[in-house]
């Protein structure tokens, strides 16, 4: 037996609330020093040959952070949409022991830069998906709806997705290859992966909750009743017809 629109409905609820959960946990990342925010980073590289750098940098959203003697980042003022760019003076403001690499390109200034805006518009998406899911679980318009508002959220979250990777495997590339050892951030790269899983399913479950009861042409069950007791009258009122002309 299907699942009804009210549970297609409802997991598409979950999936998104899951996917803005994920993406507003890698957006906060480095916005304070307490748990959880300060164990999620997208890069942490050795940079202790680098003059006025921490011994460990770690880049987030909100600034570079360098690491405590616990393991976690130790992050100071935050700066919304912090480059990732270290010789820009953001960031190190030299190109002493720099990795070659990143001196005289705007590659991974402007790569980095446009990773905030994108994943603010997704959100924004994303919760108005979330809200009009309440809609979906009783009416098709709210389906559909929702799971256009989802598309837009997903595609906008793809996007911020492919360019944190993109950059932040080519800035650790760089640093491997300088003997600086670098390592990417786990926790954000798998909420940012997994929040684009859970926004491609909750598009799917919000559509199959639209299209639930399209049957018969594509004539909802309130519709198939009443064609229904139309014809059973004129099947009524022939067989009357039929009855007086035997007579």
């Amino acid at each position: 037996m299907g699942l009804s629109r009210v549970a297609l409905g409802f997991l598409g609820l979950f999936f998104i609330a899951s996917a803005l959960l994920l993406m507003f946990l890698t957006l906060l990342g480095g916005a304070t020093n307490t748990r959880p925010l300060n164990e999620i980073y997208f890069l942490q590289a050795d940079t202790s040959n680098i003059p006025g750098a921490p011994a460990l940098s770690r880049w987030t959203f909100w600034n570079l952070c360098g690491v405590n003697s616990a393991g976690k980042s130790d992050c100071g003022d935050t700066h919304p949409d912090y480059p990732f760019d270290p010789p820009n003076s953001n960031n190190f403001g030299t190109t002493t022991n720099v990795p070659s690499a990143f001196v005289g390109t705007n590659h991974y200034f402007l790569t980095s830069r446009f990773m905030f805006p994108f994943l603010i518009i997704a959100l924004f998406f994303g919760v108005c998906s979330l809200f009009t899911g309440f809609l979906a679980m009783c009416t098709r318009i709210g389906g559909y709806l929702s799971a256009l508002l989802a598309w837009i959220a997903l595609i906008f979250q793809v996007i911020v997705t492919c360019l944190m990777t993109a950059v932040f495997v080519q800035g650790r590339n760089q640093f491997n290859k300088n003997n600086q050892t670098a390592r990417l951030g786990v926790k954000s790269f798998a909420f940012m992966w997994t929040a684009s899983v859970c926004l491609f399913l909750s598009c799917l479950l919000y559509c199959l909750g639209g299209a639930v009861g399209r049957k018969d042409g594509g004539y909802s069950g309130r519709e198939q009743r009443r064609r229904g007791f139309f014809s059973s009258n004129r099947r009524a009122s022939a067989g009357s017809v039929h009855k007086e002309t035997a007579v």
